[in-house]
This record gives structure tokens, sequence and C-alpha cells, in this order.
């Protein structure tokens, strides 16, 4: 009874394992989806798009004529499997919704969709920055349990070597209690 259980449900957890695999296979034609950052912009906004459509590879060529950005290239990203492009919406650009699509190499195409507004012209920034805070990286020391890469700690030392103190009095004690038990 329990081999025939085994054997079944072997067979359908192989089952399920080959559908997983072939589902990709399965979807090797289909359109992808292209995230367009900024969804929204105003004309002279540059805007990156992102697909999974174009796989390891990551090489394709993106399409904004219908904004009249024209093509851009598609490269690999920072990510595994995303394909990144940037283009800049033109000045020209009239308010309205604009699909932007992508062929990858590998023949998959994505497409998103990008909304051009144009900004509000009576608002102007009332102040300017005079200070653009600059990045400065971490300091002092990481804790990260890795022994001795900070610098010996005293304290650390001192309670560590007494902790192992009183566990090897313990066991000798404890060691000598049984030897004395069994004599008697």
């Amino acid at each position: 009874m329990r081999t025939t259980a085994r054997s079944l449900t072997g067979t359908a957890l192989a089952a399920v394992c080959l559908g997983a695999l072939a589902a990709p296979a399965a979807h090797a034609g289909d359109s992808g989806t292209l995230e367009v950052s900024p969804s929204v912009a105003a004309p002279g906004t540059s805007v990156t798009v992102s697909t999974r459509a174009c796989g390891p590879n990551g090489h394709g060529v993106g399409d904004a004529q219908a904004l009249g950005a024209g093509q851009f290239k598609v490269r690999p990203g920072a990510h595994k499997d995303l394909a990144v492009g940037t283009f800049r919406v033109p000045e020209h650009a009239k308010p309205g919704s604009y699909r932007i699509g992508v062929v990858c190499d590998n023949g998959r195409t994505a497409a998103g969709d990008l909304m051009v507004r144009h900004a509000d012209p009576t608002h102007h920034p009332t102040q300017h920055p005079t200070h653009y805070p600059t990045h400065e990286g971490p300091r002092g020391h990481v804790k990260t349990g890795v022994g001795g890469s900070v610098g010996p700690d005293a304290t650390r030392i001192a309670a560590g070597a007494a902790i192992l103190a009183g566990a090897v009095a313990a066991g000798t004690w404890a060691r000598r209690r049984r030897a004395d038990g069994g004599r008697g």
C-alpha cells in the first residue's frame, strides 16, 4: 500500500513539475509588460522603461515614435532578467496617452503606456536650493559577528574568558563528584 501511494505521489509531483517547466515555453511568443517610469511625464522629462520580456540576454529596441521620441536601445539592467532603456519626452509633445513598445532580440515584445501632461505654467518655484546634499558613506565599525575584525574589546574578552573558566570548573567538579560517587 505504501509503495503504491509513494509511486502515485511521485508521479503526481513529477507531472506538476513538468507542467511548471513547460508553462514558460508555452508563453514564449506572448507579449510582456513594459513598466514606464514615471508613468505621467511632462515634456523634457527623462523616462525609463523596463521589462522581463527580453530574458537573460536583455537586449532590444524601444519605440517611442508615437510620442515623437524615436527609437532607443534596451540593455540588461541591474536586476536579473530585467532589460532597461531610457528616452526623453520631446518638448513639442502634446498632452495625451502614448503607447511605448519594445522588441527584444529574442523576438518577444512588451508594451506600456505613458501619459504626457504639461506642467502648470502658473507654478514657479519661489526658492532655489543653495546647498545640494552630498552622500557620505557609513562611519564606524560594523558588528557583523566576524571575530577580531573590529579590534579587541577587553570587556567582551574578559567575559568570554570568565564563561570558559566557569565551564571548565563546572566540568571538573562534575567529574570529581561522579568519580567519588563510584567508589563508595
